[in-house]
Parts: C-alpha cells; sequence; structure tokens
C-alpha cells in the first residue's frame, strides 16, 4: 500500500508521478456515502499519522517514476503549508478551463538537468514540505507536457471530492465513483425534478 490517501477512496492511482499529486490531493477529508468521514491525514497535532502517509507516498513516488526513494521529514509547521498547497492544486484542477488566478510558488525550488543523452530532467529539492511542493509541482508540470494532466479530476460529489485519474476513452468522468457519488447524483437530480412537478 503506498497510496494510503487515494486507497481509501477504494481508487487507483494515477500513473507514474502524477500518482504523488492525487495522494496529495486525497489526504483531505472526505464524506463517504454510507460510511463513516474519511480525516484529514493532515490536520494539525496528527503529525505521526502525516509522516506516516508521506513515508508511503515518497516511497511509491520512487517506485512509480524510477527514482531513488527520499527519506522525508515532515515537522509540525509543515502540516498547514501542505494543506495550503493541496488547496491551491485542488482549486486548480476544479477550475480547469473555467480559469482563474495564477499562484505562485516561489518556495518550491527544482533542480534542472541536462542528462549526457540530452534528455533533461526536474529534482525536487529542499526538505519537509518545500520538498513536497517541489515534486508535486514537478510532476504536475511533467503531467502536463504530456498531456495527462487534464486526467487527473475532481470528484463532482462535493462532500466526496476524491482526486481520480479519469481512464475513460473520451476524458468524461465526473465521479471517482459511478455507482457510489453517481448514482447520488442521478438520485438527487430526479428527486429534485419530482419536487419542481409536483
Amino acid at each position: 500500500m503506498n497510496w494510503p490517501a487515494t486507497e481509501r477512496h477504494c481508487l487507483t492511482p494515477a500513473p507514474g508521478g502524477l500518482a504523488l499529486v492525487q495522494e496529495l490531493l486525497n489526504t483531505a477529508p472526505a464524506a463517504r456515502p454510507a460510511a463513516e468521514g474519511l480525516p484529514d491525514l493532515l490536520a494539525d497535532g496528527a503529525l505521526d499519522g502525516a509522516q506516516a502517509w508521506a513515508d508511503l507516498a515518497v516511497r511509491g513516488w520512487a517506485a512509480g517514476t524510477g527514482r531513488p526513494d527520499v527519506q522525508l521529514v515532515l515537522a509540525e509547521d509543515d502540516l498547514p503549508k501542505l494543506r495550503c498547497l493541496r488547496d491551491q492544486v485542488r482549486r486548480a484542477l476544479a477550475a480547469g478551463d473555467q480559469g482563474g488566478g495564477a499562484v505562485r510558488f516561489t518556495s518550491a525550488p527544482v533542480v534542472v538537468g541536462l542528462a549526457g543523452d540530452g534528455t533533461l530532467t526536474v529534482e525536487p529539492e529542499g526538505a519537509g514540505a518545500r520538498w513536497l511542493a517541489s515534486a508535486v509541482l514537478a510532476e504536475g508540470l511533467l503531467a502536463q507536457t504530456s498531456g495527462v494532466w487534464r486526467r487527473l479530476k475532481i470528484c463532482r460529489n462535493l462532500p466526496c471530492a476524491a482526486a481520480f485519474y479519469d481512464r475513460s476513452r473520451n476524458n468524461s468522468g465526473v465521479w471517482h465513483s459511478v455507482r457510489g457519488c453517481g448514482n447520488a447524483a442521478h438520485l438527487r437530480a430526479c428527486r429534485e425534478r419530482r419536487r419542481v412537478q409536483d
């Protein structure tokens, strides 16, 4: 289990390094239909749980991208920074084609390298929340250049809001689970239509 936040939504991780972005987004608290809610894995006072999450997520990122494992140590003051990053990435994905104000991350440095074969590489740098922000934003940029960024979506069921990778052929998915969140949305719409007709 390298992606505990994503797996708690019963989702398959996004491919490669984009799974780290999805994983960060899925640390958010969420209401689950017919089940108890999911806690915020980056809540204040939950440093041990956040560290356990980060250890698995970084290990999954290293395995998914073919990079060496990184020993990431989080501090209590990293948690609000990570929640802020998570919220900004979530808003950017939710805005989609509607646009929105740009956000600059000046504390998320990356190292751009040039390999002997002419290949450019982007490596995260820093420690704690800085390293994680650097890795998440670098993977987002790489996903944009490869054309898969638009497949990372936020479930339209607002209480759920799980981040999922849309594997549909025409990239038309709007719910992380058609059976769960999709059926609930259709049922609400049907009830609303009936109420309006009465």
